[in-house]
């Protein structure tokens, strides 16, 4: 395989994806208002596309192990193409949900796959660049959906967002022709525990969004279910080694965090700049912007700096900068929306960068032959960790509807700081107790 050619059209295409997830974020207040629906009950715009991601990203991550990458980015992209032709013609909440969940189907086919790719076939000495452009793409996705959605919603409605993921369709015989032809070996599928990690991801969402104990209950269950599968199953769906794997849960647990971060943050910002400041669709997407183009600049670099000075190190810078924006925005968002747009300016390559070295320590952590399991595990838990971001966004600010809107965007995003210093004190960890391995291995030499 060609990986100076396939990795830069999977980041498009990838791009493409993410996109559709910000361009929904800065047209929530319309979509809100002409739908006549709550705060909370639009975050499932949002929150039911990135939860579906999640569950498809680590399903055909885990069926990468044995089926083609070929089949499986054509279903994927078929799926996702296909739901956004009828999304362009959905006009009801109902209908757009169900749209979103069907695209989210097949959009985790290139976040899933394409980690994979890059881990199996691109060399060690390039692969740090390689994922540095796939998160590159979704970092300028995340940053340039808003004013991609801005526009079209401003002079298309919202249901023209739909045309741009149609595209996908167009380049999926492009990529067909240059991916490499595979043989796996084939191997039994663990549908029971695929149907479990569903079940458990959806249920705890719901009980979050609903605040209903009896869905907390059946949650509850389907992990204890779960739970008794993993010691029973032979070939289980989530590999149960990995979460004894030295380092590897310290590593999921800062992907949830740092997703928590970057959802919760593109789904308060635009609703900020609406309700505080009464900006217009356009004008927001213009203000998130320019973070978006100084990061796909920024992370140009970020590959060659990653594979120099390592991925720990990244890792730690990139959770300073998040944790001082995030403090920023806490304190004093209201004294002008100069400040959401400074912020952003160092939000979103922060965010990219820490994206990248994650996701390549976690790619060097791995053995290959647990490369689809533990990358889709990962990415599983760090889109779960959005969807829970935008639904509990979503109720706190809901539930501070009679406040101020600048206090309680300021409120929600002191929250959103808390899981920044978390998420920063598991990385000390997981760097101490990497050099403590390390030392001692070298002791015992």
């Amino acid at each position: 395989m060609n990986d100076k050619i396939v990795m830069p059209l999977w980041t498009c295409c990838l791009f493409i994806v993410v996109m559709n997830t910000t361009m929904f974020n800065v047209s929530l207040p319309t979509i809100i208002q002409d739908l006549h629906i709550s705060a909370d009950l639009g975050s499932w715009v949002i929150s039911s596309y990135s939860i579906g991601y999640a569950l498809s990203t680590i399903i055909y991550s885990r069926l990468s192990d044995m089926v083609p990458i070929r089949k499986l980015l054509t279903v994927g992209l078929l799926t996702l193409g296909l739901a956004s032709v009828y999304g362009l013609f959905a006009h009801s909440f109902y209908a757009l949900l169900i749209t979103r969940i069907v695209q989210s189907a097949g959009a985790g086919a290139m976040a899933g796959l394409g980690l994979v790719l890059a881990s199996r076939y691109v060399p060690v000495e390039r692969r740090g660049g390689a994922i540095a452009m796939i998160s590159a793409g979704s970092a300028m996705a995340f940053g340039l959906g808003p004013i991609a959605g801005g526009v079209i919603s401003q002079y298309l409605g919202w249901n023209g967002l739909f045309g741009i993921t149609c595209l996908v369709l167009a380049v999926l015989p492009v990529l067909l022709r240059l991916l490499p032809q595979e043989q796996p070996q084939p191997a039994p599928f663990d549908f029971t525990g695929a149907t479990l990690t569903v079940v458990n991801a959806g249920s705890l969402l719901i009980a979050v969004t609903t605040q209903s104990p009896v869905w907390l209950a059946v949650s509850v269950l389907s992990f204890a279910v779960h739970a008794w599968h993993l010691k029973r199953a032979k070939e289980s769906f989530i590999n149960p080694l990995l979460l004894k794997m030295p380092g590897y849960g310290k590593l999921v647990v800062i992907g949830f965090c740092i997703l928590v971060l970057n959802l919760g943050n593109l789904f308060l910002m635009p609703l900020a700049l609406a309700r505080v400041f009464d900006k217009s669709p356009l004008m927001i997407g213009l203000f998130i912007a320019p973070g978006a183009i100084f990061s796909a600049f920024f992370t140009r670099f970020v590959g060659q700096w990653i594979n120099r000075f390592g991925n720990q190190r990244f890792l730690l810078i990139g959770h300073l900068l998040l944790a001082g924006v995030m403090a920023l925005f806490a304190l004093d968002l209201a004294s002008s929306p100069l400040f959401l747009l400074f912020g952003y300016l160092i939000f979103s390559p922060a965010f990219s960068a820490t994206m990248a070295s994650l996701n390549n320590e976690t790619s060097m952590l791995l053995p290959r032959a647990w490369i689809g399991s533990g990358m889709g595990l990962l990415q599983l838990v760090q889109f779960f960790g959005g969807s829970v971001s935008v639904a509990v966004c979503g109720l706190l600010l809901h539930a501070q509807r009679d406040a101020a809107s600048a206090i309680a965007y300021q409120h929600v995003y002191s929250m959103l700081f808390g899981v920044c210093v978390v998420s920063l004190l598991v990385v000390l960890w997981y760097r101490h107790s990497r050099f403590r391995g390390n030392t001692g291995g070298a002791a015992r030499t």
